[in-house]
């Protein structure tokens, strides 16, 4: 530390530690998992009753997403409140929504530390409103951990896509959100419920999103 001009102020450091919180998260041995607080927090949110309210919560959800499973899904009957033309209806899909977004928090699973010798695999699914994706390893334990979530809805004109143009976006979507881990490891594997999206890539056909061999030429994947 002295050698690069690094200082610490030692009233402020933990040393022995199992665990400390950090940036939101907590890092302890097991892994990675949301700060309690934060969690606890929104779980105790009450339920809203205007657009500003609903930023509110927004803000600190949106921080914690990597946590939430699908997350971009969950929370659309929400998001479509903030629309500009939107009037305030807090309707039974609202409620659900609040309430998916608050359970997938605090029953989100502790996160592994991605280790970099070992292989990734990443899981990935499209609906009708969003994409979403998972960066998994396998543990020492040999279990099956998730890394890191990702989500995002789809843009009006994405939503008219057909299924087979859907898997591949949210392909695509997952390599370029997970590439700084993929790209340093080896050979992974894509887990999709789409079966033609492995054909689509044997043949190198096209499809509306992308050409498929921008896919074979640039990732050492198997599908």
């Amino acid at each position: 530390m002295r050698k690069h001009k690094l200082y610490a102020n030692l009233k402020r450091c933990t040393f022995g530690a199992s665990q400390i919180p950090i940036l939101g998260c907590v890092v302890g041995k097991n892994g990675v998992r949301p700060d309690p607080e934060k969690v606890r927090v929104i779980s105790e949110w009450p339920t809203l009753s205007n657009v500003k309210e609903l930023r509110q919560l927004l803000g600190p959800a949106t921080y914690l997403c990597k946590y939430v499973e699908n997350y971009a899904d969950k929370i659309r009957p929400l998001s479509q409140l903030l629309k500009k033309e939107a009037e305030w209806k807090w309707t039974a899909e609202c409620q659900q929504a609040f309430d998916a977004v608050k359970q997938g928090l605090t029953e989100a699973p502790i996160f592994a530390v991605a280790d970099q010798d070992r292989p990734f695999h990443v899981v990935c699914d499209a609906s009708d409103f969003a994409i979403g994706c998972a960066l998994m390893q396998r543990d020492h334990e040999d279990r099956d951990r998730v890394v890191y979530y990702q989500s995002r809805q789809l843009k009006p004109a994405e939503r008219n896509y057909l299924v087979h143009d859907k898997e591949p976006l949210a392909m695509e979507y997952a390599l370029a959100k997970f590439r700084l881990y993929l790209l340093r490891g080896g050979p992974f594997v894509v887990y999709t419920d789409h079966a033609s999206l492995r054909t689509a890539v044997k043949q190198r056909r096209w499809c509306k999103t992308r050409q498929w061999l921008n896919f074979a030429d640039h990732w050492h994947v198997c599908i």
